[in-house]
């Protein structure tokens, strides 16, 4: 089977930041995602992070990036909701969404925070146990994001108008939701539910532990529940290094780098049997090649490529560069 021509080209980062000088990460984030509009992406991604060293309000920063570009998209890869309440979150969705001109990607999970031990009292201090983290809370999150109501009451009191619906409203955006899955279970839930999949380096071991295959399996189980069926989005996340225009220093780091990550990419991981994708780097044909010949590229249209956390700012600019001058035009776009 041949593989789709690649329609959009996509990077995602997780703007890493010193925790004694966080503007100028989040400035060079901001560079980035300005420079990716320049080069010619079509989407810049943010990941999610709290209590760490990286973007914990991607939104915040997506505000900020809309009023640094005027066309590139900008998502979230993703937002898990056991930290947001589902109506406050739609209205801060809307309002960027406004404010870009309608080109945000919100992708959103569901679960436990990350180290719910250690965060639980301080994120509910009164609530921990009665928080629904399951797909609920998604639901609950697309009800008010379609501008479904909210409250049942809606008119006047004194000076004042109030909504029944999540305000702002955009036309559009639920259109533009996306479910960061990596079972069986998530991608059906998500076609089921009419949003787009985001699928990443990283998914579980079910059914077999072939990466590919697994999250072939899952493409596809997607799109079957999916009312769009071959044409519901996909969107595939790999850890791509091109090198064609990197000095022999920045390939030696980048080799090192992979490699040092490649031994997690054998076996499933922990009880929850997560397997990981190998790290891809070389040249734009050579990365092409490999993407040609692996089962869920060749079913997919869309990339966000997720760029390592730890590189240099030159670093970044090399490999963006290299992905939309050799290795887009080698995947068809």
């Amino acid at each position: 089977m041949d593989s789709r021509p690649l329609r959009k080209l996509g990077f995602l980062t997780i703007g890493l930041f010193d925790e004694n000088d966080p503007a100028a990460g989040h400035e060079a984030t901001l560079e980035l995602i300005r420079l990716g509009e320049e080069l010619g992406f079509d989407s810049a991604w943010l990941r999610h992070r709290h209590l760490q060293y990286g973007i914990s309000s991607p939104i915040a920063v997506m505000a900020a990036a809309s009023q640094r570009t005027s066309r590139i998209e900008l998502g979230t890869a993703v937002t898990p909701l056991g930290w947001e309440n589902p109506l406050r979150l739609a209205e801060d969705l809307a309002t960027v969404d406004i404010l870009s001109g309608g080109r945000i990607n919100p992708g959103v999970s569901v679960g436990p925070p990350m180290r719910w031990d250690d965060v639980k009292d301080a994120l509910y201090p009164d609530t921990a146990d009665a928080e629904d983290f399951t797909y609920h809370r998604v639901e609950r999150l697309l009800s008010h994001v379609r501008g479904e109501p909210a409250t049942a009451f809606r008119g006047r009191v004194g000076f004042e108008d109030f909504s029944d619906r999540v305000q702002p409203y955009s036309p559009g955006l639920a259109a533009r939701m996306w479910y960061g899955g990596a079972s069986i279970r998530s991608a059906r839930w998500a076609g089921e539910h009419g949003m787009n999949f985001l699928t990443s380096s990283v998914v579980r071991a079910e059914e077999s532990e072939d990466f590919a295959q697994i999250q072939l399996s899952h493409i596809r189980a997607f799109r079957a529940a999916h009312p769009d069926g071959d044409a519901a989005r996909v969107s595939q996340g790999l850890v791509v290094i091109p090198t064609d225009s990197a000095s022999p220093d920045q390939v030696r780091r980048y080799q090192e780098y992979a490699a040092a990550r490649t031994p997690r990419t054998a076996t499933p991981q922990g009880p929850a049997r997560m397997m990981f994708a190998p790290d891809i780097v070389g040249p734009s044909a050579e990365i092409a090649e490999r993407l040609h010949a692996h089962a869920a590229f060749r079913e997919i249209d869309e990339v966000a490529f997720a760029l390592p956390f730890t590189f240099r700012p030159d670093d970044y600019i090399q490999i963006l560069t290299d992905m939309t001058t050799h290795l887009g035009p080698a995947l068809g776009r």
